[in-house]
């Protein structure tokens, strides 16, 4: 039996053509609607985790509910020892953050720029970087005992190494053509430098930005472990002394909490810094 193409390639062309159509029309998501969605998750697994605590599903005693947790947080900011815990751990983050970023950020511009500096450099740092924080408690306890200075050396470290690792691959992916029409156009070094190395590295050390933020609060778990009596972390270690899950898992929520509230504001800095960058602006990267 014979098919008659003629008619049948047409309307299968029109078919798409209509169907294209109607996904083009669709309303985008709006920015509300797109925060909404993200909090859809985290909202479904605590009712879940809600209901299997309260039908006997799980025992309380190794998770407790998270209607416990938050009973357990209102009565620690009420006798207000949870707002000092929490005021030590963000001074150590932010000082150590404020160190390392700052020593990453250095050694990235100067290896960037610079083989030499690269060949004299780069080895040791990355010889540095792979060894684990755990291995180097000892001796920070030798070097600077049980005080503030030791936890802040290890969130320094901590931090230093994905904000370098990240400048030197963003200067190093800039594109060479743009580069070479600066110099054709009498474009100074500096002008090269602060006008198209640096916001051509910016998306690459950003990103270094947001991971450190990570790696700053795992340094710093570590390193509350250390002989103290404040902070987050020693927080939890003393629940675990007497088995009190709920301020265990209480302190989980608030490095999650601060965690989030932390990439936000990377990602509001990427925004405003980044405004040029057709992947960042208002519908591009989130």
């Amino acid at each position: 039996m014979a098919v008659d193409l003629s008619t049948k390639a047409p309307r299968a062309i029109s078919g798409a053509l209509r169907t294209a159509s109607r996904k083009a029309d669709r309303r985008p998501w709006s920015e509300r609607e797109l925060i909404v969605l993200s909090w859809l998750a985290p909202f479904l697994f605590a009712l879940v985790w809600e209901a299997l605590c309260r039908f006997g599903g799980v025992n309380p005693q190794v998770m407790p509910a998270p209607s416990a947790v938050l009973a357990t947080a209102w009565t620690l900011v009420t006798d207000g020892s949870l707002f000092v815990h929490l005021g030590y751990s963000l001074l150590r983050a932010a000082t150590g953050f404020v160190i390392g970023g700052g020593i990453g950020f250095g050694l990235g511009l100067l290896v960037g720029f610079s083989r030499l500096a690269e060949a004299l450099l780069d080895r040791s740092i990355q010889m540095i970087r792979a060894i684990p924080f755990l291995a180097l408690l000892p001796l920070v306890i030798v070097w600077f005992g049980v005080d503030e200075a030791g936890k802040i050396f290890l969130v320094s470290l901590g931090v230093m190494f994905p904000i370098y690792i990240n400048t030197v691959l963003g200067i190093r992916q800039v594109d060479p053509k743009l580069l070479e029409v600066a110099k054709v156009t009498g474009l100074s070094l500096r002008g090269r430098i602060t006008k198209i190395i640096l916001p051509g590295a910016m998306p690459s050390i950003l990103t270094g930005v947001r991971y450190a933020l990570a790696v700053a609060w795992l340094a710093l778990v570590i390193a509350e472990t250390i002989a103290t009596t404040k902070g987050i972390g020693f927080l939890a270690m003393d629940a675990r002394e007497f088995l009190q899950t709920n301020v265990i898992v209480l302190t989980i929520v608030i490095y999650a909490a601060i965690g989030v509230i932390a990439d936000g504001i990377a990602r509001a800095l990427e925004r405003r810094l980044l405004a040029w960058h057709p992947n960042f602006v208002k519908g591009g990267r989130r």
